[in-house]
């Protein structure tokens, strides 16, 4: 076993139902190799102050939930191990850019709004398939490329807590509204870049962004936003041009012309032992 280390946790806390004053709460937490951050937090709430509010889910960097300031840094808990911070002291506090609820909690309502006004669908003109479909939507793997980077947003939030603009501008849409904006733009299947421009085309929309790059720093799924801001910024220039050829949005799957048999199911896939019960009635 790893010898244990002590390591002092420097944790923000807020109990708005007490009334009392934002400050930071000090605990020693023993710490073995792999451990992260969120096990760090678990310990102490399950043996040093069961009050402690943090948000967590998966703890494999998929739900985005623990997102936290730690050692000033915007990150995720479960995805950030205490040993490679190289430091004795972590502290840790809640992201930036959003309401406290309680402790580390956040208020995450601005995220969510924001990314639903973008339209995070797709949007075709044949409506009757896309509420009653029949068949997939066709897409090449080069097709795919193209947008598969930016759909891997796991709405975190820590891009909107690294971003300078958010923080001095909360009617800003934050990169990754913009983000999945232009991810859905450049879906091939898609054809709502007509409805989806117009929200963010605006003085306090994506021309805000003055490429900081803060936003894809912090991002913990290599999304980039603030490249696919870029990119959004070139599509709308392209498209306000006229320049480029319109696209029509990929047509359904046809029916299959043959159809497969299909093979028959073994009753087991492995060799099944009689239990001790089974021989001994067998036997008998």
């Amino acid at each position: 076993m790893d010898a244990v280390r002590q390591i002092r946790f420097k944790i923000h806390r807020y109990n708005p139902e007490n009334g009392a004053a934002p400050h930071m709460d000090e605990f020693v937490v023993p710490v073995r190799r792999g451990m992260t951050v969120l096990d760090g937090l678990l310990y102490i709430r399950d043996n040093l102050d069961s009050t402690l509010a943090a948000r967590s889910s998966c703890r494999m960097a998929i739900c985005g939930s623990c997102a936290m300031l730690i050692n000033n840094f915007p990150q995720l808990a479960c995805h950030t191990q205490i040993e490679e911070l190289k430091a004795d002291t972590v502290e840790i506090k809640p992201v930036p850019n959003f309401d406290i609820i309680k402790d580390l909690v956040v208020d995450l309502s601005p995220l969510f709004e924001k990314h639903t006004t973008t339209r995070p669908y797709l949007i075709r003109p044949d409506v009757d398939e896309m509420e009653n479909p029949t068949a997939e939507f066709l897409q090449t793997p080069e097709e795919l490329e193209a947008y598969l980077q930016f759909s891997y947003c796991i709405k975190c939030g820590l891009c909107l807590a690294a971003c300078p603009t958010v923080a001095t501008d909360r009617a800003f849409p934050g990169p990754q509204a913009l983000a999945q904006c232009y991810r859905y733009c450049r879906d091939s299947r898609d054809d709502g870049a007509k409805e989806r421009l117009p929200t963010v085309d605006r003085d306090r929309g994506m021309w805000r962004c003055h490429l900081a790059g803060a936003c894809s720093e912090a991002c913990p799924k290599g999304v980039d936003p603030a490249l696919a801001i870029q990119l959004l910024k070139r599509l709308r220039v392209s498209r306000a041009l006229g320049l480029g050829r319109k696209r029509r949005p990929t047509p359904v799957a046809s029916p299959p012309t043959t159809s497969q048999p299909k093979l028959p199911v073994p009753e087991f896939t492995v060799e099944v032992s009689a239990s001790p019960a089974e021989k001994q009635e067998q036997e008998g």
